[in-house]
């Protein structure tokens, strides 16, 4: 994709953080930009600062684990601007508290799960018919995480098993898009750590998806919550940076794009490459592995 001006992406998880970035960085292009995010006051903020500088913005409330929601968007979308030509299935959520795989409630597993990855499915089977059908260039962005990517001996919960799903989704995407001759692409974005308030995001979570913890797993919660969000904050990259890479990856129709500072992405790399050389050799997995 590579004309911009005057066409329409829409970005869920758009009010602030990582979606927020894109959605200033595709106003900034002159693309009509749809923001959907499910916390209304910080959409309207970021709508109507946007919309103070001249974009051509709008927002719409949107829990993407509700279909219904995906729909009313495409809907919104549509009705305003006719076409969809990126989509950017961003909105993500993370718990905390669990010690071991086995430690997570259900009520997390349903949460993380029907936003990170069902927020994801609702994106492509509400939107992609739309976009092909359209047959004019497009782009769409799946934010999995270095965690959809990697293994490691840290807490596993349904936040990185919810990024393994974004990756394996986007990834058929890729070769069924491919299979039909599609001028729709797509990538694949994982990030590593980003300045944003991801691990805050409990504010946001439906009441009947709360559990009732003791006061001592509570107070474990909070602060692996806290200690999550400030060190994302001291050493993550900025959201306007992860966004400026993703303008680039969709201009070059980059599927794998991963973005961290060129320590961070040593580390990375190599932890994909211990998982990948265990699973070729089919053997078990090093106890100790690079760190996250």
């Amino acid at each position: 994709m590579q004309e911009f001006k005057g066409k329409v992406a829409v970005v869920t998880g758009a009010a602030s953080g990582m979606g927020r970035g894109f959605a200033e960085r595709f106003a900034s292009e002159g693309m009509k930009v749809v923001l959907a995010d499910v916390e209304k006051p910080a959409l309207n903020t970021a709508v109507e600062e946007l919309q103070r500088q001249g974009f051509d913005v709008i927002g719409q409330l949107t829990d993407v684990s509700q279909l219904a929601q995906v729909e009313a968007l495409r809907d919104r979308t549509l009705k305003q601007y006719g076409k969809v030509h990126i989509l950017c299935n961003n909105a993500g959520v993370v718990s905390h508290g669990a010690t071991a795989i086995w430690d997570a409630t259900m009520h997390d597993w349903e949460w993380v799960l029907g936003v990170n990855l069902w927020g994801v499915i609702h994106g492509v089977s509400t939107f992609l018919p739309i976009m092909i059908e359209q047959d004019e260039a497009g782009h769409v962005v799946n934010n999995s995480s270095v965690n959809g990517i990697m293994t490691g001996s840290g807490p596993v919960g349904p936040y990185q098993v919810s990024k393994f799903g974004v990756t394996r989704i986007t990834e058929a995407l890729y070769y069924d898009l491919a299979r039909i001759n599609s001028k729709v692409k797509c990538t694949l974005l994982c990030p590593g750590s980003v300045a944003t308030n991801l691990d805050l995001g409990g504010r946001n979570r439906p009441s009947t998806l709360k559990d009732e913890h003791g006061a001592e797993r509570q107070a474990k919660i909070e602060a692996n919550s806290k200690a999550a969000y400030e060190s994302h904050q001291s050493g993550g990259m900025a959201p306007s940076e992860v966004a400026e890479h993703v303008f680039n990856a969709i201009k070059a129709e980059q599927f794998y794009l991963i973005t961290a500072n060129p320590a961070s992405l040593v580390r990375i790399k190599e932890n994909v490459r211990v998982r990948m050389e265990s699973i070729l050799a089919e053997r078990n997995l090093p106890l100790e592995t690079t760190p996250r």
